[in-house]
């Protein structure tokens, strides 16, 4: 059931990738859209078989594969992977939607796009160590070739970086991994054998700290950051896309499932320093976002900022902020996505992203009116306006971080006032103003090139009114993280006015 997820879409790739040059661009592009489009559908039928009230696996998948290394092919889905299962999907539709026909060397592009979508799929599903850093690193070198193929004028310098850090990333998860086995005297690479909790305290802490650096990396955070505004900005719109809204949340899934998941004891222990490190993450991205000129590299920072806050919900350690964080997966990676389609149009029919450049796009007549809108509705999205799905995210992670550390909570809150700052700044240059008759004779904007952004704005509408849809999924899975965590620990890092009942106890979740 749950190996569809994986196998179809690098099937798919394989068979588009052999197909004869001769076939032309525009059916290789529809038969990669009919092939994520039945994955997507696939992955709708799950939602609906998903029952919500388990906070274990489902779904589970057993194969004997190499067992002298501890390596099976072991899979099941939780609340945590269920969300980012349906935002992968989800996402590498919209990617293939956003590309355009006329795509160079289109086999190529768009098996690329299938293979990570099914490198990602088995990583948020596999429940064997091994299994899951086999998928992690099969994005690689897909990712390295729709960089530095397809990007722009300085591609290969930001795929190389890219591929340095991701590199690195992967080597240092590997190393945790056999750490964590081979400390422990496990037989095998199982998620599920409890060999993190078989270690003294001082191992874990260090093997967590491993981790944590690897998955920081992919995320990434604030000081690991540095190849994302060169990856994101070179990369084309509907690359960045799956950069942001899906290879960014597999760090953080990481984070969750092998720092959390394994060595709930350390994690209390180094709570306080993550949401140090969540707030320094917000602080910076945001900052760094309001200097820049480039649109694209401004919500390129943006994301760092808005990562910061999914591990600040993680450090609470409340039922409340963990439910948060992983909504603001969800939403963040949606909201992402949005701004990115718009700003490949944008640079597209204007041929500039500088804000020195843009003006007045949002005249009825003569500018890019449709595009501005929903670029507007995108802005307001991340920065946490009402009614949209990016506030009911932070909202939860505020309100179930606050009592466990409110000074980086108010730190959050902070981020979230300069998101508006600079997202102002971008609308007030790009949108508004008068526009430069003598150069605006910019190409008319298609249907086809406004409908990814349309399906995207209509969920961003439907998450934010009904919020339920967003955070029901993995309230039941949130909780049971929260109770895996010793007791003591948890009331170590709490306000003393609190009782540990009320740090564990779960909030129900109201549309």
């Amino acid at each position: 059931m749950l190996s569809v997820l994986i196998w179809l879409p690098i099937v798919g790739a394989a068979v588009l990738g052999f197909l004869p040059a001769s076939v032309p661009a525009k059916t290789v592009r529809n038969g990669a859209l009919a092939i994520s489009g039945v994955v997507l559908l696939w992955t709708i039928w799950l939602f609906t078989q998903f029952n919500l009230s388990d906070s274990g696996f489902q779904f589970s998948e057993y194969l004997p594969w190499i067992e002298t290394l501890g390596l099976n092919y072991e899979l099941a889905m939780d609340g945590l992977a269920l969300v980012l299962v349906g935002l992968n999907s989800f996402l590498t539709w919209i990617a293939l939607l956003s590309s355009s026909e006329t795509t160079d060397r289109p086999r190529l592009f768009y098996s690329m796009i299938l293979l990570v979508s099914g490198g990602v799929a088995g990583a948020f599903l596999a429940q064997n160590l091994l299994l899951f850093f086999l998928f992690y690193e099969l994005e690689l070198v897909p990712f390295y070739l729709l960089i530095s193929i397809w990007g722009g004028a300085k591609r290969g310098y930001a795929a190389i970086k890219f591929l340095i850090y991701t590199a690195i990333s992967g080597a240092l998860i590997l190393a945790g991994f056999l750490g964590l086995v081979w400390l422990s005297g496990a037989k095998d690479f199982s998620y599920h054998s409890g060999m993190g909790q078989a270690l003294p305290l001082e191992l874990q802490l260090g093997l967590l700290v491993v981790l944590l650096i690897g998955f920081g990396i992919k995320i990434p955070l604030v000081p690991f950051h540095t190849w994302l505004p060169d990856t994101y900005v070179e990369a084309s719109a509907p690359i960045t896309i799956l950069l942001g809204g899906i290879l960014a949340k597999l760090g953080a899934y990481g984070v969750f499932r092998f720092g959390l998941g394994i060595f709930p004891e350390a994690w209390s222990k180094l709570a306080p320093a993550l949401a140090i490190w969540a707030a320094v993450s917000i602080l910076y991205g945001a900052m760094a976002a309001i200097a820049q000129k480039d649109i694209k590299r401004m919500v390129a920072y943006s994301s760092i900022g808005h990562m910061g806050y999914i591990l600040l919900g993680a450090a609470a350690l409340t039922p409340l902020a963990l439910v948060g964080s992983i909504s603001q997966m969800v939403a963040h990676g949606i909201i992402l996505a949005i701004l990115f389609h718009l700003v490949g149009v944008i640079e597209q029919k204007v041929g500039s992203r500088e804000l020195d450049v843009l003006n007045g796009l949002l005249n009825p007549i003569r500018g890019l009116a449709s595009i501005s809108s929903l670029l507007i509705l995108g802005a307001m999205a991340s920065a946490g306006i009402p009614g949209l799905a990016g506030f009911v995210a932070e909202f939860l992670i505020f309100q179930g971080s606050y009592s466990v550390f409110p000074i980086p909570t108010l730190v959050g809150v902070v981020g979230t006032g300069l998101t508006a700052v600079y997202f102002v700044i971008l609308l007030n240059r790009t949108c508004f103003g008068r526009l430069n008759t003598k150069t605006a004779y910019y190409p008319r904007v298609l249907f086809e090139e406004r409908l990814p952004a349309l399906i995207l704005a209509g969920v961003i509408f439907f998450l934010g009114i009904q919020p339920s849809w967003l955070v029901k999924w993995s309230e039941a899975t949130s909780t049971a993280m929260v109770a895996a965590v010793p007791t003591l620990d948890r009331v170590a890092i709490a306000p003393t006015s609190l009782t540990n009942a009320e740090v564990a106890t779960p909030l129900a979740i109201e549309d």
